[in-house]
């Protein structure tokens, strides 16, 4: 793929202007959170951030008005797609994503993906996927977008942009050419150097090729050296129909990886016309759990709990927040720099240590802060747990209710759900069976293996980064004792 010198000079440009103007101000912040959570462009106060010299404020308003889902935010941002700053084009390109009505979708995979900006080629990849998950591309525009991230996937220098090609592509498993989509994604794991960029085209082909990919090659990546890969292509054994494939999966019931181990037991059970596990109540003799290790950040005190009023978090609470401008492609799916709030969840099986991200999410994360200040989190039992899927609690009783009283915003952002994320859960509609936006209170959820088909509705506040062998251990009779706030890490 061939990237024109002006783009990389545009890139160079938007850093140069962000390390001049320096960082967004904390007032600035608190007014974009706060018009983005009630989805209100501010009689223009947005668009007017939106135009603001300082590259962070623009970035961020960006960011803003995409959240608000609003269409007259549409040609604010398609009006950015092009300016000479990095940060502001891949947060623009990123808004028309969530507001996914935008008409512009040809500038999209034509010129955003073959930005200079690796932030850029991640933003226009996920707009991709939002617009085809939302039936916008029809046609020649569908077929171009197919292709275009089939390229992304082959040629992309970026091994980050090359796995979210990957995972893109799945949302065109009902255009007319998926078996050529197929055919890439087979190539890509036989091929691709890179562990992560294997990982998601095989996590494609398991949600929506498995059939149309040969039956040799499944059975060859069940016994792939990485685990992620042999996690996917179990499930995707899984899909087959056919219980003469059970026999291929009885092998990796001795896998040396606990979540292969589960997750085969569950794929047999299904080839065998049973049913996945809902809640796992106990852990069946042939999983091997992982070892108790030594907890590392045991010395490590909890900090008093500060008087927290109850009530939704309110962006006035706000402080100052790592700078968010991304120019490359890992610091568009990441944490930012600077200091970021971490957690200990003392639970009946262990410590886990989670750190949160209040640049992608800042009003989720005070809302945890908040209700863990009030304890609220206190002696929650886990009411649901699914092998190799998610641990889920955060509710005060056994039964899923009450929550806190209120409801928070969804703060849409572009972290994937990969292995070990924390992130809010929502309420369903009973007849849709779809997410409902804006539902979440106080139910969280982290996940065991990486699970990208929640990435466009669900928030991403954080990460698993201590514990790891304790979520393994976990069923529903566990509780969490008490979560706590200790010092803060940076990153």
């Amino acid at each position: 793929m061939r990237f024109s010198g002006s783009l990389h000079r545009a890139a160079f440009a938007a850093l140069g202007a962000f390390l001049i103007l320096g960082a967004i101000s904390p007032s600035t912040t608190r007014t974009i959170v706060r018009l983005e959570s009630t989805r209100s462009l501010g009689g223009g106060r947005l668009a007017a951030l939106l135009a603001s010299p300082d590259t962070e404020t623009a970035a961020r308003a960006a960011l803003g008005i995409g959240r608000t889902k609003l269409a007259a935010g549409i040609p604010l941002l398609e009006g950015r797609i092009e300016d000479r700053r990095a940060p502001v084009r891949a947060m623009s390109v990123y808004g028309l994503g969530l507001i996914g009505a935008g008409s512009d979708a040809a500038r999209i995979d034509g010129l955003a993906l073959h930005d200079g900006a690796g932030a850029v080629r991640v933003a226009a990849i996920d707009a991709i996927g939002r617009y085809e998950e939302g039936k916008r591309l029809r046609g020649a525009a569908e077929e171009q977008a197919e292709r275009a991230l089939i390229v992304a996937l082959a040629r992309d220098p970026d091994p980050i942009v090359r796995g979210r090609a990957a995972i893109g592509l799945n949302f065109f498993a009902g255009a007319p050419q998926a078996q050529r989509v197929a055919n890439a994604l087979v190539t890509a794991v036989r091929s691709d150097r890179v562990a992560s960029v294997r990982e998601r085209a095989m996590w494609t082909i398991f949600r929506e090729y498995p059939t149309k990919v040969p039956r040799p090659f499944l059975r060859a990546m069940l016994h792939d050296r990485d685990e992620i890969v042999r996690i996917q292509a179990v499930r995707a054994y899984g899909k087959l129909a056919s219980a003469a494939a059970a026999a291929d999966l009885m092998p990796l019931l001795r896998d040396p990886s606990w979540r292969v181990q589960e997750q085969a037991a569950e794929s047999i059970k299904v080839l065998r016309g049973g049913k996945m596990t809902d809640h796992w109540k106990a852990i069946p003799a042939y999983v091997h759990v992982p070892p108790v290790r030594p907890d590392p950040l045991d010395r490590l005190k909890a900090l008093p709990r500060p008087h927290v009023a109850p009530g939704a978090p309110r962006a006035s609470e706000l402080g100052t927040l790592p700078a968010l401008a991304p120019t490359t492609a890992r610091e568009m799916v990441s944490p930012a720099h600077g200091p970021h709030p971490r957690l200990r969840f003392v639970t009946t099986k262990g410590d886990i240590y989670v750190v949160l991200y209040p640049e992608w999410a800042p009003l989720t994360v005070q809302n945890f802060l908040n209700l863990t200040a009030r304890g609220f989190f206190d002696n929650n039992r886990w009411f649901r747990i699914v092998p190799d899927f998610v641990v889920q609690t955060g509710e005060q009783d056994d039964v899923k209710q009450p929550g806190p009283g209120y409801t928070i915003p969804a703060e849409e952002n572009p972290l994937e759900q990969n292995g070990y994320v924390i992130s809010m859960g929502l309420n369903y509609n009973d007849k849709t069976m779809t997410p409902i936006r804006d539902s979440a209170g106080s139910e969280y959820y982290i996940t065991l293996s990486p699970q990208y088909h929640l990435d466009n509705a669900f928030t991403v506040f954080g990460s698993v980064v201590g514990g790891f062998d304790v979520l393994g251990r976990l069923v529903e009779s566990d509780r969490v004792i008490r979560v706590e706030r200790v010092p803060d890490v940076t990153l």
